[in-house]
């Protein structure tokens, strides 16, 4: 699970060492989201809210975290104009989940946990369901020894990442005005609340099930973490359930490498490429010359 820009130094870090507290900000976000979704959304339900609700959740997921936050900004195996990585990240910050330096944190130091050969419970959601997703979705990790991260000059100096990073939960705010201009209460309630208490409960399920045990024909032999394809939920999850393929070569923008595994992320993207809007994308690296990569069918997708 090679990562595609260096953003941690983890000289004298150790993921294994230290505990889960309590992250006031990120719980009482998404407990109200959630709480807004189930008790009070349901009574003002329209089929216009519903089908803007289906429809704002699968666009701001497609194009803002997957290719957006994801594969552009993240991972780098997109290179655009500067206006288009900015309107994708923008789409990425009304997702929901955080800003953009906060989701380059969130992903990157995850990852170095992952690629280790033991890390915290927390990193490998070796638990429960119901323990992770409160670790997940109200916590955060205290590190004893943590790793030093980095952000690249030309992202930290960038004044509209600098301006999302500081209002990312301010940004709903613009997009519920125009909401409620064009729908009322339940489009805010749909559009809002409900869009982004689904994204982030969808995004962290995804997350949970690609690293634990399932299909996949690739082995990170020098990872402590390994990831398993979802079969059958390319469409759903915009193709970030084929994350086998991913940890093996996450310098690609197309994840569905194989018959059959559906990548609209990946469709989105050759879009863009026709239009002339893309100046270079990866793809994966020849696995022959990867001496951390054995291609074989397992099912163990971590180590114990």
């Amino acid at each position: 699970m090679r990562p595609t820009v260096f953003r941690i130094n983890a000289e004298n870090a150790n993921p294994n060492v230290g505990k889960v507290v309590w992250s006031p900000a990120k719980s009482l976000w998404n407990t109200g989201m959630l709480l807004a979704a189930i008790f009070v959304a349901p009574f003002y339900t329209t089929i216009g809210s519903v089908v803007l609700f289906l429809v704002l959740t699968y666009f701001t997921l497609l194009f803002g975290h997957s290719i957006g936050m994801h594969r552009a900004l993240i991972h780098r195996s997109i290179t655009c104009s500067k206006w288009l990585e900015r309107a994708l990240v923008y789409l990425g910050v009304l997702v929901g989940m955080a800003g953009p330096f906060g989701i380059l944190r969130i992903h990157d130091v995850r990852d170095w946990a992952q690629r280790e050969m033991h890390c915290h419970d927390f990193f490998a959601h070796r638990r429960s369901l119901i323990v992770d997703a409160f670790w997940q979705l109200n916590c955060r990790f205290e590190f004893v020894s943590p790793p030093k991260f980095v952000i690249e000059p030309e992202l930290m100096r960038d004044p509209w990442y600098r301006f999302l990073e500081k209002t990312w939960m301010l940004q709903q705010l613009p997009l519920a005005a125009a909401l409620y201009l064009l729908g009322g209460l339940p489009w805010v309630l749909w559009g809002i609340c409900v869009r982004v208490a689904v994204s982030n409960a969808a995004h962290w399920i995804v997350t949970y099930l690609t690293h634990n045990p399932g299909p996949g024909s690739w082995f990170v032999s020098d990872a402590g973490v390994q990831a398993s394809n979802l079969d059958g939920f390319g469409l759903i999850t915009m193709g970030e359930c084929w994350h086998n393929n991913h940890h093996a070569f996450p310098e690609s923008a197309k994840m569905g490498l194989n018959v059959g595994e559906l990548d609209p992320g990946w469709w989105a993207i050759q879009l863009f490429a026709k239009l002339g809007l893309l100046t270079q994308i990866g793809l994966p690296r020849e696995h022959e010359y990867r001496s951390d990569l054995v291609n074989h069918e397992h099912h163990g997708a971590k180590s114990p």
